[in-house]
């Protein structure tokens, strides 16, 4: 009795630890894959212009609405979803109020969409337009994980919450270098309000679309939200440092970071033996800046004895100024001297010329990227740093050789020529 009793005992014991192992696994992949979820906050202006009917014969609303549940209806199942409204809420006139007036609809997580359709269909127009504040909310609502992050707001209309100017919001969101994301569509815009929204969405990468058809809206949605199911490389947070002796070390990856206006942004880079250092820089100025600008990458060693540089001018006419640079480190010939696995130290300096328009804010700096790679190099790296020549050198001294001869010849045979021409 007592054996029997042992051996169940020993069963239970081995069935919980199998079921153990089993289920750590499962849940362990189970957070890596809502980790790294898309999540996608659409934004929806619900302020009391959105009765007006001039869409396809209805009112904004009610074209929002349809298009909101055909949205939901294709979502695809990996992304994760959450609706934020602005302006619902709230249909008295005390403006400190209305410019509080934003809710989380639907929570930003796995899409339930009749759960999701039921809380759209209870949206009527009411009241104002806080497009900045509800844009700061969003941001926190996508908060976490390490997926791609997108805001998609939808308004008729222009803030009516200055001064917190919902420009300078975006700027602010994109500063915190979390990859986000804004999208910005307007319902049969103006003038005024096209540049607002366009501003926004320009700040952090984004797109605007004006809208003037529920079919539009429908489909401009939908690519937005299928868009972030995209793979995407998501920048990397980096602060550059003032010097090259404080500058942080970065690996091969794609990083992001502000620049101020004047500034200069310092980051190193080990290269060993060998390897070849590729990088490039995009610095984008997201505000009205003055034309005639330029971006400068140095790689300069930590005695500041410069290397190589690349740089490129703008004159208005693009709001992105880009260049690169590639540094080839030559393998060490006699491995008695040095360490073959010594790494150096590569200090890159990333400056730009722009400057602001009048009465610009200069603050947060202007958005840069910045993309480095250390890749094994060629077979004689020493010739690749030669102005680029590589093994164009040997090429350039058979031309030069060629041509010495050649004018040689020609001179002999033109001094032969004349005194011919003198004797007859």
């Amino acid at each position: 009795m007592i054996t029997r009793q042992r051996l169940k005992a020993g069963v239970f014991v081995l069935l919980a630890v199998l079921t153990a192992g089993i289920a750590v696994p499962t849940t362990a992949v189970a957070d890596e894959t809502t980790a790294l979820a898309p999540k996608v906050n659409l934004l929806l202006d619900v302020s009391g212009s959105m009765r007006a009917k001039d869409i396809d014969g209805q009112s904004r609303m009610a074209a929002a609405k349809q298009a909101f549940n055909e949205v939901l209806d294709a979502t695809p199942e990996e992304v994760q979803l959450g609706i934020r409204t602005l302006g619902a809420n709230y249909p008295g006139d005390d403006r400190k109020t209305g410019c509080k007036d934003t809710a989380q609809l639907y929570p930003v997580g796995p899409l339930d969409r009749t759960e999701a359709k039921a809380a759209v269909a209870t949206l009527a127009p009411t009241g104002w337009t806080p497009i900045g504040p509800a844009l700061l909310k969003a941001a926190d609502d996508l908060e976490g994980g390490e997926g791609t992050k997108r805001i998609v707001l939808i308004s008729d209309g222009e803030d009516t919450c200055a001064p917190l100017d919902p420009c300078e919001v975006a700027r602010e969101i994109a500063a915190k270098g979390i990859g986000l994301t804004i999208d910005t569509l307007g319902l049969v815009p103006n003038a005024k309000m096209r540049l607002q929204l366009s501003c926004i969405a320009e700040a952090t990468g984004g797109s605007y679309t004006s809208i003037e058809h529920r079919d539009e809206l429908t489909d401009r949605v939908n690519q937005l939200v299928d868009r972030a199911a995209d793979p995407v490389v998501v920048p990397k947070a980096v602060e550059g440092a003032g010097a090259c002796a404080d500058a942080k070390t970065l690996t091969s990856g794609l990083y992001t970071d502000r620049e101020e206006f004047g500034q200069e942004r310092w980051y190193r880079v080990d290269v060993k033996p060998g390897q070849e250092l590729r990088a490039s820089v995009s610095v984008a100025a997201d505000r009205d800046v003055n034309p005639d600008y330029g971006v400068l990458l140095r790689a300069v060693t930590t005695k500041n004895r410069e290397i190589v540089r690349g740089e490129a001018a703008g004159n208005g006419r693009t709001d992105v100024i880009s260049t690169g640079l590639r540094y080839p480190k030559a393998e060490i010939e006699d491995a008695d001297e040095a360490d073959e696995d010594a790494a150096e130290s590569v200090c890159l300096q990333v400056t730009h010329s722009y400057s602001p328009a009048s009465g610009v804010k200069t603050t947060p700096g202007l958005p840069l990227e910045i993309t480095v790679d250390v890749v094994d190099g060629p077979d004689r790296a020493a010739d690749v740093a030669s102005f680029g020549l590589g093994r164009g050198w040997w090429l350039l001294g058979v031309l030069v050789l060629v041509g010495f001869l050649a004018g040689v010849l020609w001179g002999w045979l033109s001094r032969w020529r004349v005194a011919v021409w003198r004797t007859n």
